[in-house]
């Protein structure tokens, strides 16, 4: 993809190259690094106890969200599998029945209920939260493609085959672009190799934010990284939600999401 002189992604995209596509390879690695990091991510604040729904990508189980869920049970979340089985695209029950799931673990816990989505997962988790405002408190998303072209991605042609569907029906992505009526954060990657980083870049407002980390796309969801930003935005007191502050260290690690590119 040829570099531009801003971020924007109004303009045409295309998907990741054969180089971004190949460092996919390094999510063992990022696993590798998060487990070197457990004593640091022990540290971290505690959470409150909320419930924590985590929705995985196309193609992928709850067996992918596993790391992720065993993390935020070590810092006193109660997060849940979203037990869909395989996520192989929006069948026609499918967000009914993730609705229902939301909605019970919100009446169980009375409490509201914080959704993380890891690609395709976030679309959901952005769409639930559309639905179901009064019941979820966050959400975040981790690589997920909610704007830009729609086939700025390699996995497209995947996503037709198993669901049927035709990439590019305006009345079917349009709607995607509009962050839901709750905080909002979108974690992504430059470096991504599955989708345009810049389909993935959430519109500046009072409740959205985009916070950029250093990850392949399949590693995402357990990168060190991803870990510390999503314990960070967790652990933010129910109705004062705040945006991802970057000063300190921080900095270093967590570059400016908005910066432009480099010619």
């Amino acid at each position: 993809m040829a570099d531009r002189d801003d971020f924007s992604y109004d303009g045409p995209l295309e998907a990741p190259g054969l180089v971004r596509l190949a460092l996919e390879s390094r999510a063992g690695l990022e696993y590798a690094a998060t487990l070197a990091a457990r004593p640091l991510l022990r540290r971290l604040r505690a959470g409150d106890g909320h419930p924590v729904l985590v929705l995985p990508g196309l193609i992928a189980g709850d067996v992918t969200t596993r790391p992720l869920r065993r993390f935020l049970t070590g810092l006193a979340y109660s997060p849940y599998a979203w037990e869909q089985g395989v996520n192989l695209g929006p069948r026609a029950d499918i967000m009914a029945r993730v609705l229902k799931r939301l909605r019970g673990l919100r009446r169980a816990h009375r409490r509201k209920v914080s959704l993380i989505g890891w690609s395709l997962g976030g679309i959901y988790a952005r769409e639930l939260a559309k639905l179901a405002a009064e019941d979820v408190r966050l959400v975040i998303t981790l690589g997920t493609p909610f704007t830009g072209h729609p086939k700025a991605t390699n996995a497209w042609r995947l996503y037709e085959l198993l669901t049927g569907h035709r990439i590019g029906a305006p009345d079917v992505h349009e709607p995607l672009r509009t962050p839901p009526p709750v905080p909002t954060t979108s974690i992504f990657s430059r470096s991504d190799g599955i989708v345009a980083w810049q389909c993935s870049v959430e519109q500046v407002g009072p409740m959205t934010e985009s916070i950029e980390v250093e990850a392949s796309h399949l590693g995402m969801g357990f990168n060190p990284l991803t870990f510390y930003a999503i314990a960070d935005r967790l652990s933010q007191p129910e109705g004062a939600w705040r945006p991802f502050h970057r000063r300190g260290l921080r900095r270093v690690l967590y570059r400016d999401p908005h910066r432009p590119l480099r010619r």
